[in-house]
């Protein structure tokens, strides 16, 4: 029996690579330590996922429950809080009594930033800190949309969300005008369509105005080159997947969760 565990929850995990990336890890630095996938189907199983796994240490969150986990969190890091999302808990256990507490932490947002910083400093952008801010639009209103708000704010741009109905802070994706997607520096899919198995989906986005010049990221890494990058490489624009991401952030989480 391994001294630690660590695991990801999620709704459906098939497509995940955390448990190799870790378990990898694991090995090949001698870390006696075991990576699991825990889906489950409703978030209010968390605390018994915890309680039935005493040397549980540490979780990653996916979706759909980078939100919802919140509200089983006694603490925030001061990102998490920001953010208003959560993908990665720190487990504390109080051997004594057999209670625990758990820390909420965003690492998706570090992940990203450096991610996309790179692909903008590909493309030449210029990085300017005064003046009009260029647009980004983020297609997903999730906890990894928030990540991916609060990260593009960071870098210097305006943001928008685009999802399927209209509502606060957010526009359909009818809503979308020519010249506003043509006038956009960025897109990013934050949705999960796309994924591994259903690979021949894409947000439903006006595509046909995007043209050379722009960046388009997309989140999702299984498959590596998604239909919604296809499009976009297509229409001229300089495309990445969230594989680096996924790398940046499972780093962030593991200095989380020893207190790094």
């Amino acid at each position: 029996m391994v001294s630690s565990e660590y695991g990801l929850i999620g709704k459906v995990l098939g497509h995940s690579f955390s448990a190799s990336y870790f378990n990898d890890k694991f090995k090949r630095e001698g870390i006696d330590a075991h990576y699991s996938l825990f889906p489950l189907e409703n978030i209010d199983l968390l605390p018994d996922l915890i309680r039935s796994h005493p040397s549980l240490k540490g979780l990653n969150v996916t979706i759909p429950y980078k939100v919802e986990v919140m509200k089983y969190l006694d603490s925030l890091s001061e990102e998490a809080e920001e953010i208003g999302a959560v993908n990665v808990i720190k487990i504390e256990r109080d051997e004594d009594s057999g209670t625990f507490r758990l820390k909420g932490f965003n690492s998706d947002a570090y992940g990203f930033t450096q991610s996309m910083v790179h692909l903008l400093a590909t493309s030449g952008y210029i990085f300017e800190t005064e003046g009009e801010k260029p647009l980004a639009l983020i297609l997903g209103t999730g906890g990894a949309s928030r990540a991916v708000v609060w990260s593009m704010q960071k870098i210097g741009f305006d943001t928008q969300l685009v999802g399927r109905t209209r509502r606060d802070n957010c526009l359909a994706y009818g809503d979308l005008t020519p010249e506003m997607v043509y006038g956009a520096k960025a897109v990013v899919n934050c949705t999960p369509l796309g994924t591994t198995p259903d690979v021949n989906s894409a947000a439903p986005f006006p595509y046909q105005y995007l043209h050379e010049g722009q960046v388009c990221f997309d989140l999702v890494y299984n498959p590596s080159d998604t239909l919604f990058m296809k499009i976009c490489r297509a229409h001229g624009c300089m495309v990445s997947n969230g594989l680096e991401m996924l790398r940046l952030q499972a780093v962030g989480a593991w200095n989380f969760w020893n207190g790094r």
